[in-house]
């Protein structure tokens, strides 16, 4: 493969609400087991209201042409062919939701799922530390690899949202200060993740990253990201459910550096709308409008900090 072909350099500002399953628990209480009919179209419509939300957003002035959704096929297939005909960009989730252990989320049958919707991203979210159980990190490369080669055959940008959880040795040597691991260990491993990666044929076009407090952490990682003649490889930066703040703070610093094009701020934009909503604070309306406020806020502080 060309790895100058790899990549996408355009600004790009996400609203991601593909969550499944943690969805279903935190917001409605489904656990463990399949959601009914009747529960399945409950969830689709609170989907809704967060498409709705970005469709508020853009007539209110928030570049279309930088906007995209990213969706789940179980309860936002609706929100995805709305967005195809309205030329939005379309974000499809790929993997097996609430695993610790990347799979497919339609196993064999992945890329019939993805044909179906014509995405212009194809996302998985995956969790991978370096230092780990190896065999199962072969075998999550094994599969993303194949993802990736899938992909670029079929015209769709690879979008790998990489988290990266510390394993219970690393966390005891900062005698478990979860926040020590964020801010003194976290960026060094996803560094190391994505070449790892990388050298085991997965070629991300997007890095959909958790938010770091240092520029030089950001320029460190785009610096792999583009590794070996992958110059046009960008990175996002999720929002990981943190206060708005919090997420202020990543875009500000991500933003001053070349290779950050943008964010995928989900659960930071609709969940307290949602919550209001189900909880019958406010009505349906304000919920959207809260929504579609919170996004362009986010967009205004990326590009003004840009």
């Amino acid at each position: 493969m060309d790895r100058a072909s790899i990549g996408y350099t355009e600004p790009l500002f996400v609203m991601p609400f593909d969550h499944r399953g943690s969805f279903q628990a935190q917001m409605f209480g489904i656990r463990d087991r399949e959601p009914t009919d009747d529960e399945t179209r409950l969830v689709a419509s609170y989907k809704r209201i967060v498409y709705d939300g970005l469709l508020e957003a853009l007539a209110g002035g928030a570049p279309k042409d930088k906007a995209a959704i990213l969706v789940d096929e179980q309860f936002g297939a609706e929100c995805a062919e709305d967005a195809v005909q309205q030329g939005i960009k379309l974000a499809m989730c790929a993997e097996k939701s609430g695993q610790n252990e990347f799979d497919f989320e339609y196993g064999e049958q992945f890329g019939e799922h993805i044909a179906r919707f014509r995405p212009d991203f194809v996302k998985v979210l995956v969790r991978y530390n370096v230092e780990a159980n190896g065999e199962t990190n072969r075998r999550q490369a094994d599969r993303l690899a194949r993802l990736s080669d899938y992909c670029h055959q079929h015209g769709h940008k690879y979008m790998f949202e990489l988290l990266v959880p510390p394993t219970d040795e690393q966390l005891a040597r900062l005698g478990g200060d979860r926040k020590r691991y964020d801010l003194e260990t976290r960026a060094g491993l996803m560094e190391q993740a994505i070449a790892e990666l990388q050298n085991a044929g997965v070629e991300a076009d997007i890095w959909k990253l958790e938010g770091l407090d240092e520029s030089s952490q950001y320029r460190a990682i785009v610096q792999q990201a583009r590794h070996g003649g992958r110059d046009r490889v960008g990175m996002i930066v999720l929002g990981r459910g943190e206060n708005a703040e919090k997420v202020d703070h990543w875009l500000c610093v991500g933003g001053t550096v070349s290779g950050v094009i943008g964010f995928a701020v989900g659960r930071t934009v609709f969940w307290d709308a949602l919550t209001g909503f189900r909880d019958g604070k406010h009505n349906r309306e304000a919920a959207v409008t809260m929504i579609g406020n919170t996004y362009t806020r986010f967009v205004r502080l990326f590009t003004e900090t840009r």
